[in-house]
């Protein structure tokens, strides 16, 4: 398949707010690709090359800006081909190899491959075609079941190879994908409740847990064999050591557990979420312990435990796991559960999960089985834009632009992402130091008075609510946001959505346009 094709579906999915129509633009594209395509294929129209990260930026792609092709000519494979040489380029003169490809790559594409390229390339591709409209259009690419196709893909973790085994095997072939402990399963999420009560009202009888302000740590175990994967399914198994240890030591041959890390003061109390993920994110720091909490146990020897209710995945997880399960507490009663909450907040962390008993695990997706309640409105918003500070902030970059995901792209933003706000407030000189280097390095182009940068970056964000807005397109913007912590542990596609926010506005949101609607 031409590369133009590829760059042909996509200009068709940012040009549409349906999702019917992204669905058919992408399934065509899948529908005509050859077997040996569809990974990389899939890889590029969500900017995420099987080769991972390509370490070119920006500056370094935008200079090239010479003769490009008057007709397509590239193909798939050429790109991936390519990718696949810049991740192998190391060692003196390496640069130089790494330009001359580039030159070679931005030559051979027309101009507009070569736009598009660069937002492949930098990650800066954001169409509207985020998972859930990618799983659909393979769905419908090869007649089969949604719901089996988004099975296949939670329980491998891999979207590429699901489309593969989708567009390539049997029925049965897709139904065969399952769990495979030493390999990551997508994680389950949560909604947010605005009330324990709220809550419980949705759940029913619950479990009702500690909310952690930590990093979520998925543990495989075969044996002696073990390994921890972050939210994103990295593996970070050498970064922690102590988890390791603390799985080896339970009574089973084979597990999949989920659950939170957090590092603990000598009081037993949580240090701040900082603290955690400098220590889960080092190569080789110890100074900090961590300590494992599981909420959730998806195998157990044998057993596959996804499709069975919370109830039993607990009574699982008490039987194995006792010492290092997360506090909690079962039960249907507002006063209960209230009292429990307390305690929760009281003991420094950031509310409670609310979590119906007869649910399965549902990975990948924010339903109404996992619910999270929290004192002060936060929301994991994405940068993407960076104003240059002034005065006591100058030489950094300082104002932060911030988005919700709009998934559906029904408020017509080309990169998926709705812009909600701005802040500077909270932002320690260390942040400041952090966030202009991590930014510089993750620049996507110009704005007034600062970068545009790829977004993908989330940070958690303190509000006291929100209002209606004319100024931006989603039709909201926050109320006195502040920073409380960059949230290197979660993806862009895990951020809050704008119907979130939207939900906060009197009468649940109403219309993008309301007559009603105020400026900030």
């Amino acid at each position: 398949m031409l590369f133009s094709d590829i760059e042909t579906a996509l200009a068709a999915v940012t040009n549409t707010r349906s999702r019917l129509a992204k669905v058919d633009a992408l399934a065509a594209v899948l529908r005509s690709l050859a077997p040996d395509e569809i990974v990389p294929a899939v890889g590029l129209l969500t900017a995420s090359p099987r080769q991972g990260r390509l370490g070119v930026g920006w500056r370094t792609l935008s200079s090239r800006g010479g003769s490009h092709a008057e007709e397509p000519s590239l193909s798939v494979d050429d790109v991936d081909r390519g990718f696949s040489r810049l991740t192998g380029i190391g060692g003196a003169g390496s640069a130089a190899v790494r330009a001359a490809l580039l030159d070679t790559l931005a030559e051979r594409a027309t101009a507009a491959e070569w736009q598009l390229l660069i937002r492949i390339m930098t990650g800066e591709l954001r169409t509207g075609a985020l998972e859930g409209v990618l799983l659909d259009a393979v769905a419908r690419a090869s007649d089969r079941d949604g719901a089996a196709v988004r099975r296949a893909a939670m329980l491998s973790g891999d979207l590429g190879e699901t489309a593969r085994v989708a567009l390539t095997g049997t029925v049965d072939d897709l139904a065969a994908v399952g769990l495979v402990v030493g390999r990551g399963v997508q994680p389950m999420l949560a909604s947010t409740a605005t009330s324990v009560a709220d809550a419980l009202g949705i759940a029913g009888r619950a479990s009702v847990e500690y909310k952690l302000d930590g990093a979520r740590v998925q543990v495989h175990r075969h044996d002696d064999e073990v390994h921890v994967f972050t939210r994103t399914l990295a593996d970070v198994t050498h970064r922690v050591p102590e988890i390791v240890e603390v799985v080896r030591g339970l009574p089973v041959n084979d597990v999949i557990l989920d659950g939170e890390t957090l590092s603990l003061d000598d009081d037993g109390g949580p240090r701040p979420f900082q603290d955690t993920m400098a220590r889960f994110g080092a190569e080789t720091a110890r100074e900090i312990a961590l300590r494992p909490w599981f909420f959730d146990v998806l195998h157990v020897d044998g057993r596959d435990l996804v499709d069975e209710p919370l109830s039993a995945r607990l009574e699982e997880l008490e039987r194995i796991a006792a010492p290092w399960r997360i506090p909690a507490v079962t039960t249907d009663d507002v006063e209960t559960a209230d009292a429990f909450a307390r305690d929760a907040l009281a003991a420094g962390h950031e509310g409670v999960m609310v979590k119906g008993l007869d649910a399965s695990y549902t990975a990948g997706r924010r339903g109404k089985s996992w619910l999270k309640v929290k004192p002060v409105h936060t929301f994991d918003l994405v940068v993407v834009g960076v104003e240059r500070g002034s005065g006591r902030r100058s030489g950094w970059l300082s104002n932060l632009h911030l988005a919700a995901r709009d998934p559906e792209g029904r408020f017509g933003q080309p990169d998926g992402f709705v812009m909600v706000g701005k802040t500077f407030k909270g932002l320690t000189d260390e942040l400041l130091t952090w966030q202009t280097a991590h930014f510089s390095e993750r620049e996507a182009g110009e704005i007034p008075g600062g970068i545009r940068v790829v977004p993908d970056t989330v940070v958690e964000i303190a509000i006291d609510g929100v209002q209606r807005s004319v100024r931006y397109p989603g039709g909201v913007a926050l109320r006195f946001a502040r920073v409380k912590a960059y949230r290197s542990d979660k993806p862009a596609a895990e951020a809050d959505s704008i119907d979130t926010l939207r939900s906060l506005l009197p009468g649940g949101g109403g219309s993008a346009d309301s007559d009603e609607a105020g400026e900030v």
